[in-house]
C-alpha cells in the first residue's frame, strides 16, 4: 500500500423538528476533535435538513476530496444503540424538510435502482467494534427511514457505487454523552476502513 493519507469524510445534520441541537453534527464534531490518525485525513461537514441542499453538496464533496469513504451521521430520536445502516432507498420521500419541500417524484435519483447497499459489511463492522468493548452498544438496520438520512445516504451510495456509509445516533443523553458517540463513531470508522483495505487487498491478489 502507498504511504499517501487517506482521505475520509464525515458529515453531521444541522438541526430540525423539535431537534435545535442536532446529536449527530455534536458527535462528529468531537470526532474532529479525536480525529481518525496520522494517517486519515479527516474533513468533517455540517448538512442542513433539505433536501435541494443534500443534492448539491453530497456530490461537491466526493468532488472536491475524492475521499476514500464518506460516512453520513444522522440522529434518529426512536434509537437507543449507535446503528449501522446497511442501505439507501430510492423511493418514498413524503417528508417536508426545514424549507417544507419535499421531491416532486418523492424519489432521490430518476431511474436510480429501488435500494442500494454499502459495499461495508456491516455485520462485521458491528460484530469488531462490540468486541472492542467500548461501553457503547452498536446495532445493524436496513432502513434508514425515508427521510434526509435515508434520501443523503442513497445519494452518496448511487454517486459512489456503495463507498459510503451512514450511522444514526440516539439523541445526546439517552443515553450516551457526544464524547462516547465520538469514540464509537472512530472505532466504527476504523474497522470501515480495515475491511476496505482488505477488499481491495482480494481484488489486488486476484488481478
Amino acid at each position: 500500500m502507498n504511504n499517501s493519507k487517506r482521505t475520509v469524510i464525515v458529515t453531521g445534520f444541522g438541526p430540525f423538528g423539535e431537534h435545535s441541537v442536532n446529536a449527530s453534527w455534536v458527535a462528529v464534531q468531537e470526532l474532529k476533535k479525536l480525529g481518525l490518525g496520522h494517517e486519515v485525513d479527516l474533513h468533517v461537514c455540517e448538512v442542513p435538513v433539505e433536501y435541494q441542499t443534500v443534492q448539491s453538496l453530497v456530490p461537491s464533496l466526493w468532488k472536491q476530496y475524492h475521499p476514500q469513504l464518506v460516512v453520513h451521521v444522522g440522529l434518529s430520536g426512536m434509537a437507543t444503540t449507535v446503528t449501522l445502516e446497511k442501505c439507501g432507498r430510492n423511493h418514498g420521500y413524503k417528508g417536508l424538510d426545514n424549507c417544507s419541500f419535499s421531491p416532486d417524484a418523492q424519489c432521490c435519483v430518476e431511474g436510480g435502482p429501488d435500494c442500494i447497499d454499502s459495499i461495508i459489511d456491516m455485520d462485521s463492522v458491528c460484530k469488531r467494534v462490540t468486541s472492542a468493548g467500548l461501553g457503547v452498544a452498536v446495532s445493524v438496520s436496513k432502513d434508514a427511514g425515508r427521510y434526509l438520512c435515508d434520501f443523503t445516504y442513497y445519494t452518496s451510495l448511487y454517486l459512489s457505487r456503495g463507498r459510503s456509509a451512514f450511522v444514526h445516533v440516539p439523541p445526546l443523553g439517552k443515553p450516551y454523552s457526544a464524547e462516547a458517540l465520538a469514540r464509537a463513531l472512530q472505532a466504527i470508522i476504523h474497522e470501515m476502513l480495515d475491511l476496505l483495505d482488505q477488499a481491495e487487498n482480494k481484488i489486488h491478489c486476484q488481478h
